[in-house]
């Protein structure tokens, strides 16, 4: 897993929906394992004529107060004043109105001067809202760099946006085929993003339940909680953007199609007729796509249950094939993690929970011929805080390109199992996670990812 810290730049219509806001607050309690490098106040089709910056500034200045005790818990939090450097506004313009000659905005420029810093990072832009401020910075790019120039410019950004919440949309996807582009185009129910805030018939629903909002993020939970606004329309819808950046063993910024806490995606051209074009789009038109960008992929997933008797855990009686699910099958895991960052805000270390270290006994790529036994061990992992482990180990085959199922043997709650590589005609990879749950207040967990490249 690459450790960098990943270089953000969020364009938000902030204030078109309390889940902005809701999204901003969650993105500062991680703001230690990312350079934030732009938060910037957009117009949408839901807003089409302001911009609410001192939105974001009110956001920003609950985090001043809590910045500090973050600090004893991870190091990494940044300074509130090199948030509020970063704070500006795209143009009061909506789509394509705000995009031209002359049309440069705070933001746009903010953006353009990121692309050109001398960091062989990527920088990711996770849009909210509309993405005319991005469109601007590529305009602007456009007309004043080589095409040489504008080549490796262009290919140094990666674009995660929440829908298209704009016209500009379509242009920049048409204008600039060669840029690396997340979304699901069309009517949002066919959006990833939605598996945040979806009601799942036949799970637990209860980490996105109002109740669980109110106990564990808003009630008594310092100035960051106060600031989490209740929920409109559906909570975090734009917190996808950014949940595969984290950190955190199973996440690979750069393979969306690897799956993650932000959902799986892949690399093709989609119909129109996949897009739900008919769907709510907020009066965004919907065309064809007129090239390959990385959009929906579906996993099929088995929730886990708890037993009160014998493996702790084990496979429910629900099977889930779904786009969405391949996001909220991390879910109660990602809220766990954001309930324990919030009580880093006000809580001593000895009284908080922090995440586990997974460790292998062995590298993360391995190799195998046909007919070999492999071991997977997650041994090595350890609690920072002395707490007890639940292991998981299990194949994640939508992952890799190998089509069947691999039968791991021994039971799947073990820190050591093993397999039988399978009978292939040309090398095929087969992905395999291990989830290391700490048994901590909230629970915290935690992956590793084992590619095994299996050869004839």
């Amino acid at each position: 897993m690459n450790l960098e810290k990943s270089r953000v730049f969020v364009l938000t219509d902030i204030e078109a929906d309390p889940d902005d806001t809701q999204s901003l607050v969650r993105l500062l309690l991680y703001s230690n394992v990312f350079d934030i490098e732009g938060l910037v106040a957009t117009t949408s089709i839901h807003q089409k004529d302001r911009v609410a910056p001192e939105s974001i500034h009110r956001v920003i200045d609950a985090y001043a107060k809590v910045s500090a005790n973050l600090r004893l818990h991870e190091p990494g939090f940044p300074d509130a004043d090199v948030l509020r450097k970063v704070t500006t506004s795209g143009q009061t313009s909506y789509g394509m109105a705000a995009v031209g000659l002359g049309k440069d905005s705070p933001g746009s420029r903010l953006l353009v001067k990121a692309l050109e810093k001398e960091d062989k990072r990527p920088l990711w832009v996770c849009v909210w809202g509309g993405p005319n401020t991005l469109a601007q910075a590529l305009h602007s790019i456009a007309d004043h760099y080589s095409p040489s120039e504008v080549k490796s410019l262009i290919a140094k950004l990666r674009v995660y946006t929440i829908s298209d919440q704009d016209d500009s949309a379509h242009w920049i996807r048409r204008q600039f085929p060669e840029l690396f582009y997340i979304v699901s185009p069309g009517g949002y129910g066919a959006a990833t993003w939605t598996g945040i805030n979806s009601v799942i018939d036949g799970i637990d629903n209860r980490t996105i339940s109002n109740a669980w909002l109110r106990e564990n993020i808003q009630q008594g939970h310092g100035p960051l909680g106060q600031c989490y606004p209740d929920v409109a329309y559906g909570m975090e819808g734009d917190t996808p953007s950014f949940l595969g950046l984290i950190p955190n063993g199973l996440n690979e910024p750069e393979r969306p199609d690897w799956g993650g806490w932000g959902g799986r995606y892949e690399l093709r051209t989609p119909s129109l007729d996949t897009t739900d074009s008919k769907g709510f789009t907020g009066g965004v038109p919907v065309p064809q796509e007129s090239r390959p960008i990385w959009t929906n992929a579906v996993d099929t997933f088995t929730p886990r249950i708890s037993r009160e008797y014998g493996q702790s855990t084990g496979p429910g009686d629900h099977k889930y094939s779904d786009h969405r699910a391949t996001l909220w099958r991390w879910r109660d895991d990602f809220q766990n993690d954001f309930a324990a960052r919030m009580d880093w805000t006000f809580n001593a270390v000895s009284d908080s929970n922090h995440p586990p270290v997974v460790k292998l006994a062995h590298p993360n790529r391995l190799t195998a011929k046909s007919g070999e036994g492999v071991i997977l061990d997650a041994s090595p992992s350890y609690d920072p805080d002395g707490d007890s482990l639940s292991f998981w180990w299990f194949q994640y085959r939508e992952a890799g390109t190998y089509p069947g199922e691999i039968e791991l043997w021994g039971a799947e709650n073990l820190w050591r199992r093993g397999f039988v590589a399978p009978k292939v005609g040309a090398p095929q990879t087969a992905h395999f996670i291990v989830r290391v749950t700490d048994k901590g207040t909230p629970p915290l967990a935690r992956y590793e990812r084992v590619v095994v490249t299996i050869q004839p």
